[in-house]
């Protein structure tokens, strides 16, 4: 009978060292934990923490931008040159581009191997490796080991319905419901679909396409030894394996999953919302896996005009879930379209040509909505789009963008959620809630939303 794993003693502070990245720690000579899992861990939020050029490239790098391209490509993209970006990285995270690039492929691969029966073969290009040479050889050098040996004896295997899960680890608590709730209010009908606690979508991703669907799975729901860590599970296509690494990437930012929301409640609990706070703990910001769908949640304002967009202009599947029959609309296909057409399915005309100028300045590369980006160029160059005030501005790139500040004291609905007299008295009040004002504002508008009409908005609270 097999004996359950203990997890090992805490070794004394003075006995430990301390890394500002996994990259970094291998760098030294470390090799992940087998035991302990530590590529399933929750990331960092970095806010602050590193200068901007560094913090783009490692989102870029996290979701496989070196994968296939080199450096220079990638410092091209990010507005610098190769030289610079590589003493940007070292001196925030100890590490060259190439050797991050090369902890996160090995750490996808270490996940696939423990989790799933792909072929090796599979998994290394799914890792981001060009052949099944270097990922060998990469694997022995850095943690000792060929790669069949992290295969448990009883492997679990994929299940009988043909799909590959992951777990991605969050820190708790998750507001996991209202996070379901938010992306359903604001979702594209026949791309997304949330409800019951399951979020299911439709997704496109480095040319490979299929579908997802996710869920919260508690540290009590007898998963094995993983249910000692609060995750979600993400069941995905066998067709979107290929693109595993920019799939895990975004998905964390749509959930918000490298939030701290010990630090985020805290904050805003001595900024006066300790009562909300209390309703919803561990209240996350949703993210799109697209910065165009951002774009299409922001601009469209009713489910209905949604729909009618998704159906003319997204390209139709078949269903691989309920509920989920087209790819979302891309801008190339959109700016296709034009102004008229998009007018011509119920879109004001003022919205639609926004609509189409900003898929037109997306398609051609003017307007870089990926993770990473820059948050104050992109809401500057958003602004420069008729048609696209502060509030819209603020809303798209609160989407599509890590900005945990994202606030906007011009947005009437806030005002009113907010109970302020004025733009000036919101902002005022806001000062308080910084750095965390998107947190603050989330929690308002629920709260007000729930007040007004309780069954327009099933946003549940926690459990008293």
């Amino acid at each position: 009978m097999p004996t359950k794993k203990m997890p090992s003693k805490r070794a004394s502070r003075a006995h430990r060292r301390f890394f500002e990245s996994a990259a970094s720690a291998e760098h030294a000579g470390f090799r992940p934990c087998l035991r302990c899992r530590p590529e399933l861990a929750p990331g960092r939020a970095l806010i602050d923490a590193v200068p901007r050029l560094a913090q783009a490239a490692v989102h870029r790098i996290a979701a496989g931008a070196l994968n296939g391209h080199g450096v220079e490509v990638l410092a091209r993209e990010l507005g610098a040159s190769g030289r610079h970006l590589r003493r940007a990285l070292q001196r925030a995270m100890g590490v060259s581009p190439l050797e991050l690039a090369q902890t996160h492929r090995l750490l996808l691969a270490k996940r696939l191997l423990a989790d799933t029966d792909l072929p090796v073969t599979r998994i290394a290009f799914a890792s981001g490796f060009q052949s099944l040479r270097r990922f060998n050889a990469a694997f022995r050098e850095r943690y000792r080991l060929n790669p069949t040996a992290l295969r448990p004896s009883s492997q679990r295997g994929m299940p009988t319905d043909d799909v590959v899960r992951l777990a991605l680890a969050y820190r708790a608590p998750l507001a996991w419901h209202a996070l379901v709730a938010c992306l359903g209010r604001d979702a594209l009908p026949g791309v997304e679909v949330a409800s019951g606690g399951r979020y299911a979508r439709t997704v496109r991703l480095a040319g490979h396409g299929g579908a997802i669907a996710v869920t919260d799975v508690a540290p009590d729901a007898g998963h094995g030894d993983r249910a000692r860590d609060p995750h979600l599970e993400v069941a995905a296509s066998p067709s979107l394996v290929a693109a595993l690494m920019p799939l895990i990437a975004r998905l964390r930012h749509v959930f918000d999953l490298d939030a701290e929301p010990s630090v985020i409640d805290a904050h805003l609990k001595q900024a006066g919302l300790g009562a909300l706070v209390r309703r919803r703990p561990g209240l996350r910001i949703p993210g799109a896996v697209d910065g165009f769908e951002a774009v299409l949640r922001a601009l469209l304002a009713t489910r209905a005009m949604r729909c009618r967009v998704v159906r003319a202009l997204g390209e139709p599947i078949e269903p691989a879930l309920p509920g989920l029959t087209h790819y979302a609309p891309t801008a190339e296909r959109v700016a296709a379209a034009g102004g008229a057409r998009i007018a011509a399915l119920g879109v004001s005309s003022r919205r639609a040509a926004a609509i189409a100028a900003l898929a037109h300045a997306m398609a051609d590369g003017r307007l870089r909505l990926d993770p990473g980006s820059d948050v104050e160029s992109a809401r500057r160059a958003l602004l420069e789009i008729a048609g696209v005030g502060e509030p819209l501005a603020t809303a798209i790139v609160a989407a599509a963008l890590y900005w945990p500040d994202a606030f906007s004291s011009l947005s009437r609905s806030l005002r009113r959620a907010a109970a302020a007299s004025s733009a000036d008295d919101l902002s005022a009040r806001a000062e308080r809630w910084r750095p965390w004002r998107a947190y603050a504002a989330l929690h308002l508008t629920i709260y007000h939303e729930t007040s007004r009409d309780p069954d327009q908005c099933h946003v549940p609270m926690a459990a008293p």
